[in-house]
C-alpha cells in the first residue's frame, strides 16, 4: 500500500490516466472517425496525452486548489 503522504501524487496519476484516456479517445474518434486502426491511433494519442497530463496536473493542482478556495464560500 502507498503511504498517505503520497495522496496528491496518486490522485494526479489516476486523474491524468482517466482524463487523458477519455479525452484522447473522443478527440481521436472525432478527428479520424471509426476507422479500422482506431485502437492503435488512440493508444498513441493516449500515451502522448498522459505524458503531458500527469506533470501538468502536478504543477497546476496547487493553483486550482487556491482558486477554488477563493471562489467557494464556507
Amino acid at each position: 500500500m502507498i503511504p498517505k503522504k503520497y495522496t496528491p501524487i496518486v490522485m494526479a496519476f489516476f486523474m491524468a490516466l482517466l482524463m487523458s484516456c477519455i479525452m484522447s479517445f473522443i478527440i481521436t474518434l472525432v478527428n479520424v472517425g471509426p476507422v479500422d486502426n482506431i485502437m492503435s491511433l488512440w493508444l498513441k494519442a493516449w500515451l502522448i496525452a498522459f505524458s503531458a497530463a500527469f506533470p501538468t496536473i502536478l504543477i497546476v493542482s496547487p493553483l486550482v486548489h487556491k482558486l477554488v478556495s477563493k471562489v467557494v464560500s464556507g
